[in-house]
């Protein structure tokens, strides 16, 4: 890198943005360190470098900056983010700031804010199964170590609850290290105290670390928190070798502070005003998940979003789809009737799931039983709509009981509140709703696997010797 440079004022000023005139020898991402005539010392960042103008996002607040008073220092150093083990069980700024009234993590090192770009040879096929404790995802929608699986939610719709419950209840098979990093960006002040009250007081904490970015803190500071956790994230699991789940929300607020910052720059704004280089922006966070061939460790990522009026074509959640494996979908009916988490399962998908489950990894039979529920609760959703035009004595006898099935499905099933359930758990929920059926309804089973999960059983899924039709 370069020795530092020292500007006297800048040419303008626009929201947290200051631009300097003639630094032909700036490099993109380095530090920069400015003083102003009151005594305040301010971080910022090179995210343009040009020949006649250079751009410096400055980190913190910049109400009251006076741009012909200030004193900029390019420092010729990248900006870094603090890693290390001992950063567990502590709670960060956006910024990496400690927020837990303890000191700066002794001995931690420093990583590449950017992160490093994982060689695309030496990626790995993610496999292994992580376990949330929710039915609809560990059993429908399976998590996979290395994955990027997003939550889409809607206004008013518990996205924050769920990946609160994530963040609690994630758990992987066997004697593995594992960590979990929440990012929270853009919440309130009573979010903040609930989100801090809630972990502080589980014991999950001492393997969870929390970047917390409120609403009152510099919009700046929502780009880089997403930032510091997946630096921390990635040393953890490709330097220490540990399983690492980072579950951020909400998305959609990173989005809304990346179009304020290009308006800032006044950069052609694409669809609804959001910049075009968005996509590529998403995929230097989303990217940074993967598994590395011949190493140990993982990192996973669960993103949360909300899409406005619940439109799923909105540039954030639609180009999120494209970078991502697949998306847990919220639905608002489900969250009126009361049942949590509403996670609509038609829409849902992951596409990495055939890799994560089977007899060695979940439980035996896994798809086929995944496929078997889907089948019956979308020929069951179906009904639903026709009876509201026919009414339910106007649907056939096969329609009637996938109507009732997908009604005892979304109660049983898809609702458990409060409660965690094992992999195990939820799968045999899953049978006891199919035992209900006759054998005929079930076509996506063969013989064989129901030889061996539904015959012989009675509807709660206690051994039977005798059929129900059967004296």
């Amino acid at each position: 890198m370069t020795i530092p440079r020292v500007h006297h004022g800048v040419a303008a000023a626009r929201g947290p943005l200051l631009f300097l005139d003639g630094t032909r020898r700036a490099v993109m991402g380095e530090w920069a360190e400015i003083e102003t005539e009151e005594g305040r010392s301010l971080r910022g960042q090179v995210i343009e470098a040009g020949r006649e103008v250079t751009v410096v996002q400055v980190l913190e607040e910049t109400l009251g900056l006076a741009p012909g008073d200030v004193e900029v220092t390019l420092t010729g150093r990248l900006a870094t983010a603090a890693v290390g083990r001992e950063m567990l069980g502590r709670v960060f700024s956006g910024n990496g700031v400690p927020l837990d009234d303890l000191p700066e993590p002794a001995g931690a090192e420093s990583r590449p804010l950017s992160g490093r770009p994982m060689n695309p040879v030496r990626r790995d096929r993610p496999s292994d199964f992580i376990e949330t404790g929710i039915s609809v995802i560990d059993g429908m929608n399976t998590l996979v170590r290395g994955q990027k699986l997003p939550v889409f939610s809607g206004p008013g719709l518990p996205g924050l609850e769920l990946a609160a419950r994530v963040v609690e209840g994630a758990r992987i098979p066997g004697d593995r290290p594992f960590a979990v990093i929440f990012v929270a960006l853009g919440i309130t002040e009573r979010e903040t105290r609930r989100f801090l009250d809630r972990f502080r007081g589980s014991d999950v904490m001492t393997r969870t670390t929390l970047f917390l970015n409120r609403a009152a803190d510099p919009t700046i500071e929502r780009l880089l928190a997403p930032r510091h956790a997946l630096s921390l994230a990635e040393h953890l699991a490709f330097d220490e070798g540990m399983e690492v789940l980072v579950v951020s929300a909400d998305i959609t607020h990173y989005c809304e502070a990346l179009r304020e910052i290009s308006a800032a720059r006044e950069e052609m704004p694409g669809r609804r005003g959001f910049p075009g280089h968005m996509y590529t922006d998403l995929a230097s966070l989303f990217e940074r998940a993967g598994v590395v061939e011949g190493r140990d460790g993982s990192l996973t990522q669960m993103p949360v979003l909300t899409m406005p009026n619940d439109d799923i074509t909105h540039p954030v959640p639609d180009l999120t789809g494209y970078i991502t494996e697949g998306q847990i979908v919220l639905g608002r009916e489900l969250h009126r009737r009361g049942l949590f988490p509403p996670v609509d399962v038609l829409p849902s998908l992951s596409r990495l799931m055939n890799a994560g489950v089977g007899e060695e990894k979940t439980v035996a039979d896994h798809r086929a039983w995944a496929d078997q529920l889907y089948a019956v609760y979308s020929r069951g959703r179906d009904a639903r709509e026709t009876a509201a035009i026919v009414g339910e004595g106007g649907l056939p006898d096969e329609d009637r009981r996938a109507l009732e099935f997908a009604d005892r499905f979304e109660e049983a099933f898809v609702h458990q509140g409060e409660e965690r359930r094992t992999v195990e758990e939820s799968v045999e929920i899953g049978w006891g709703l199919l035992r209900d059926l006759p054998r005929d309804d079930l076509g996506r089973i063969d013989d064989e696997v129901w030889s061996r999960h539904g015959e012989g059983r009675d509807r709660s899924g206690a051994g039977r010797t005798e059929r129900e039709d059967e004296p």
